[in-house]
Parts: structure tokens; sequence; C-alpha cells
């Protein structure tokens, strides 16, 4: 009898990282047992209640607890002001410069197994690809780029906004504009997925109107045995 399959590569965050990467499609021991047989990185999403026994037993350490921001088209607080606009028309290196550097809350970047340049790289590379699938809108304030949201059907899948225009109160408005936009092309309900220490953004969208769901701790694991 063939053995299942209760892992899978992840090719996106491998470019970046350098090594292979793999994402645990359970928490169980048979897929924590797979893991070790092959080397490379390891990710895998419990639920917060969960025993962590296991993981601890096996090597993966905890990295970040995500969650999910929901909100329906009628529960939307739209807030405007004339001088944020949005565009998809905007030169890709401006919204690069502002990607880099921008993502110190992701797992990534607070997984001690990986370098900072290689965590940034992985983000940068993510954001090329939303461009490249017209996927990404650039924020603009009084027509000066400002940052970017990317976007996957009805999921924000990556924003960050300049250190020029943080903290000022602006980001309300394009998440707004944004999710409006998206919500006039038929999505019924927008939603993203943050992580639970980035209060900023946790403030942002509860202040439109988006609720939370779905927590969900990331613990992750380097294999470093190339003979696995």
């Amino acid at each position: 009898m063939s053995q299942r399959i209760l892992i899978r590569p992840t090719p996106w965050d491998a470019r970046a990282l350098d090594i292979p990467t793999w994402e645990l499609l359970e928490y169980s021991e048979e897929a924590l047992r797979q893991a070790t047989l092959k080397h490379g990185h390891y990710t895998v999403k419990v639920n917060p209640l969960a025993d962590k026994s296991l993981l601890h037993y096996y090597g993966f350490y905890y990295c970040d607890t995500l969650i999910e921001p929901n909100c329906e088209g009628g529960r939307l607080r739209t807030i405007r002001h004339p001088s944020a606009t949005l565009s998809k028309d905007f030169e890709l290196r401006a919204v690069l410069e502002i990607c880099d550097g921008a993502f110190m809350h992701g797992r990534f970047h607070r997984d001690f197994n990986i370098g900072s340049e290689n965590a940034d790289s992985r983000y940068v590379r993510w954001l090329t690809d939303l461009a490249e699938l017209n996927q990404v809108y650039g924020l603009f304030w009084d027509d000066v780029l400002a940052g970017f949201i990317g976007y996957d059907k009805n999921s924000l899948v990556l924003h960050a906004v300049s250190d020029t225009h943080k903290g000022k109160g602006y980001s309300k408005y394009w998440w707004s504009l944004v999710c409006s936009d998206l919500i006039d092309e038929g999505c019924d309900e927008i939603k993203s997925s943050i992580s639970a220490t980035n209060l900023s953004a946790l403030n942002l969208y509860s202040s439109l109107g988006f609720s939370f769901r779905s927590p969900l701790d990331i613990y992750q694991w380097l294999n470093s045995d190339k003979q696995g």
C-alpha cells in the first residue's frame, strides 16, 4: 500500500528561501514522521487549542498566530477622502521598494532559521507575481504613491504603506476603496489574513466593519539533514 501524501511542496517559498519548502496538510504524527524523511523547511497550521506536544517532540517551534478578518458587503463601512485614490497603473519598482522590509510581522521574519534577506525576498517575489496578474492596487495620496494592496479573488493577501504615509490615518480610506471596488466586481465577502501581533492592521479592519475568525497557530521546522 502506498504511503498517504500528507505533505505538499511550496515552490513559491522555495525559490525565495533557496531551500526545499513544505507544508503539512494535517497535524498528525504520521505527517510529522513524513517531515523527517526529506530535507527542507516545514510549516504546519494548527488549532490554537490543540495539544502541541507532538510538535515539540518533532522539533517544530511556534512562529505566529494568524486570524482571518472578514466582512460581507452590507457590513462594510465606506470612508472616503478626496486625497486618497487607487490605480493599477503604477511603477512596479517603486511598489517593490515599499514592499521590501515591510513585513516584519510575518512568520518568515520571525523564524530564527531564516535570514531577513530571504524573508524579504519571499514577499517581493509574491508581489511581483500578483502585479503580473494585474492583482495589485497602487495606493495614492495626492497623486503620490503611498502603498499597495495585492489581492486574490476576494482576499486581500499582501499590503503595505510607505513609512512616509504610515501613522496618519490614511489606510482606512484606501482599504475602504479597495473593498468597495471588489464588492462592485461581484465579491459577496472580503477577507484577509493577518498576524495576531499586527495590532494596527487588526484595528484597521475592525474600524471598517470586519469581524475575525479562524485563528491558526503557525509552527515551523527546518530539517537540516540533507540525507533525509
